[in-house]
């Protein structure tokens, strides 16, 4: 009996054994495949994707900017309709809102406030414009205003905030002056391409005194080098593609840039700036192409009056009527990680003035358009002087 159980667990043994060795090479086999098969797999898909060439793409976008719009009394008289108790600019307009809608990211420097009727709508020296100033800038096509300039705290910190507060209910943004403390720096994202923008001006004409010292520092950004050269730092680090500078500098009225501007013009361009415009002078200076990194960048270091009552009836300097828009093509190559001027469009323009209904009226006139139609003989030979003087500037590489 002991022998007969010994026999049937040896049976059993030779079984489960037999049983083992046919599962392990089934395993073996299924295993190999599926290992063989596996490697293979990953291997191609891997061969596949180091042989993938990085995205071969590139994409463009178009940057428009203007120079100084400054509403003056004879302005604001000339845009109020008494049946309304309203205002209206966008006629002023009229003529190159075709070209500002047409360009991917608009900017243009306002050198006004918008603090309310309460204080009084006025013009130099201390500006307040009513809110349809910024609706006709929005109508037009613009997208950013630079801010920083010698006449943002005209009507203090109440002027600053309402001002800010008023661009943003006009589906607008701005650059150069802030709310809160540490507020992020502006990025754009166009077509796929992040354009960083910053502002600055020299100074707020003796009226740094309506902020005390800690708000100074971030309400407004007062030109300083270091503060320049971080926040271009910073947008790089952001994922900036091209860094873009809208600066209030310089001397009113002269034809040429200073030897500061110039010097700060090439330093932002050394920390990264790619493209930088002036304001501020009130006519048109200079451009320049300044290759640095291997790459073209560009200055202008005024684009003179966009829209303003400057001109030569009323202070004797026939330059402050000249403005200029210019248009920028940058591409983004994303095989290289590199973004580059590829185009520049200039865009002279002057400011026509007239009366009608006993109110002075103001167009900007795009030059090109209307030096074969313009009838008046007068006219007609102020804008081709005009246009005369302002493309010996823009040719100056």
């Amino acid at each position: 009996m002991k022998n007969k159980k010994l026999y049937i667990i040896f049976i059993l043994l030779l079984v489960l054994l037999f049983s083992s060795l046919h599962y392990s090479f089934y395993r073996g086999d299924i295993f190999k495949n599926e290992t063989s098969n596996d490697i293979v797999s990953h291997e191609k898909e891997k061969t596949i994707e180091e042989e993938k060439p990085v995205e071969d793409r590139k994409s463009t976008a178009t940057i428009l900017a203007a120079g100084d719009v400054m509403f003056h009394a004879p302005q604001i008289k000339g845009a109020y309709d008494s049946n309304t108790n309203t205002y209206d600019f966008k006629d002023n307009f009229k003529y190159v809102k075709k070209y500002v809608e047409a360009a991917d990211l608009a900017l243009v420097n306002f050198e006004t406030v918008t603090a309310g009727e309460d204080v009084g709508f006025k013009g130099y020296p201390n500006f307040n414009s009513p809110m349809e100033s910024l609706e006709a800038l929005s109508y037009t096509g613009f997208d950013i205003l630079s801010t920083a300039n010698n006449h943002a705290l005209d009507q203090g910190k109440k002027g600053l905030l309402s001002t800010i507060e008023n661009i943003e209910a006009a589906g607008l943004k701005n650059i150069g002056t802030y709310r809160e403390k540490n507020e992020p720096l502006l990025i754009e994202k166009v077509n796929d391409i992040n354009i960083g923008l910053l502002s600055y001006t020299y100074g707020c004409n003796g009226m740094e005194y309506t902020l005390t010292q800690e708000e100074l520092g971030y309400m407004i950004n007062i030109i300083d080098e270091d503060k320049i050269k971080n926040d271009i730092y910073k947008l790089k680090e952001m994922g900036s593609d091209i860094v873009v500078v809208f600066i209030h500098w310089g001397n009113e009225y002269q034809m040429e840039p200073s030897e500061e501007q110039m010097e700060l013009g090439r330093k932002m361009v050394e920390w990264g700036a790619n493209i930088i415009f002036g304001s501020h002078p009130h006519v048109i200076q200079k451009t320049e192409i300044v290759e640095y990194g291997g790459k073209d960048n560009f200055i202008i270091y005024s684009l003179g009056n966009f829209l303003s009552n400057q001109r030569r009836e009323t202070i004797k300097n026939k330059y402050t009527e000249d403005g200029i828009m210019i248009n920028i093509e940058v591409e983004k190559d994303f095989a290289k990680g590199e973004t580059t001027i590829k185009n520049i469009t200039y865009i002279p323009t002057w400011v026509k003035k007239y009366s009608s209904n006993g109110k002075a009226k103001y167009e900007i006139i795009p030059i090109d358009e209307f030096i074969d139609k313009e009838t008046n003989q007068e006219i007609l030979a102020k804008i081709k002087e005009s246009y005369e003087n302002t493309m010996k500037k823009v040719s100056q590489q």
